[in-house]
């Protein structure tokens, strides 16, 4: 899956779950987000994954029961999709013609007449 995140775009939290997690992780499922930080983050548990870290919450070290001693760890990407403010202009752009492709052309009615 690739992620078209960038710092400062508006995004929002479509899975707040972490499984065998006991400590809060602070995100709320719905809530809208400002991203701060953007990219590749390596975890020594769960490896490699895109990540993004956000304007509104800093996470600090990760050093509780079951931390791991990360500071400030990102939250996979995955975990967020971005803020769509006009959900019908989205799917207009998928309606409009790309330059690649020859438009519609539109198609001829025929008049009908009185007698």
């Amino acid at each position: 899956m690739s992620y078209d995140f960038h710092v400062g775009q508006k995004v929002v939290c479509i899975d707040d779950t972490f499984k065998h997690v006991s400590i809060d992780q602070l995100i709320r499922k719905g809530t809208i987000y400002t991203i701060r930080w953007v990219g590749e983050y390596t975890h020594y548990v769960d490896g490699t994954f895109i990540g993004v870290k956000l304007e509104e919450i800093h996470r600090g070290n990760d050093d509780g029961p079951e931390g791991y001693g990360a500071a400030d760890m990102p939250y996979r990407a995955s975990r967020f999709r971005p803020l769509v403010k006009d959900k019908i202009a989205s799917l207009r752009k998928l309606l409009a013609p790309t330059p690649d492709a020859p438009a519609e052309s539109k198609v001829k009615t025929k008049k009908t007449e009185k007698v």
